[in-house]
C-alpha cells in the first residue's frame, strides 16, 4: 500500500493573495485601528497616533528575529519582564587544589581504546552509511 507523505509542512499556506492567515489578521487589525483613528480624530493627529499600530502590525506580519516570528519574540520578552527571576550566587574557593583525578583519567584514556565521540552520533552514522564503512572499525578510531 502506498501513502502520500505531506511535504513542506513548515511553510504556511497563502490564503489571502500573497499573505498567510496570520499575516492578514495582523495587517487587518492595524488597518482597522488606523481607520478608526482617521474616522474619529483629525487627520494629522490620527496619522501620528496610528503610526505605532501600523509599525507593530507590519512587524508582526513580516519581521523575524533569528528565524522566529516577532510575536514569539514579544511573548518571550513579556515573560522575561513579568516573571520572577532566580539569581544564584556560587562562592568559588580560590585556594582549591587541582583535582588529581583528571590526570588519571587522561592517562587511562590513552591506554584504553575508546570509540570516537562527536557532537552528533546520528551525523556520524549517516556519514558512515554514505561512505559504506563501519563506524566501529579500527581505522576510524584516532
Amino acid at each position: 500500500m502506498r501513502f502520500q507523505v505531506p511535504q513542506f509542512i513548515e511553510v504556511e499556506d497563502t490564503i489571502f493573495g500573497p499573505f498567510t492567515l496570520k499575516q492578514f489578521i495582523y495587517l487587518a487589525g492595524g488597518g482597522g485601528v488606523t481607520f478608526i483613528f482617521i474616522t474619529f480624530l483629525p487627520l494629522f493627529i490620527a496619522l501620528v497616533a496610528s503610526l505605532p499600530f501600523i509599525a507593530l502590525s507590519l512587524a508582526l506580519a513580516f519581521y523575524k528575529i533569528n528565524n522566529r516570528p516577532f510575536i514569539e519574540v514579544m511573548e518571550s520578552a513579556f515573560n522575561y519582564v513579568l516573571r520572577n527571576k532566580l539569581y544564584i550566587w556560587e562562592k568559588r574557593d580560590e585556594q582549591k587544589q587541582p583535582r588529581p583525578q583528571k590526570k588519571a583519567v587522561k592517562q587511562a584514556s590513552s591506554e584504553i581504546p575508546v570509540p570516537k565521540l562527536s557532537e552528533s552520533k546520528l551525523k556520524d552514522l549517516a556519514w558512515s552509511l554514505d561512505i559504506k564503512e563501519s563506524i566501529y572499525s579500527d581505522s576510524n578510531q584516532r
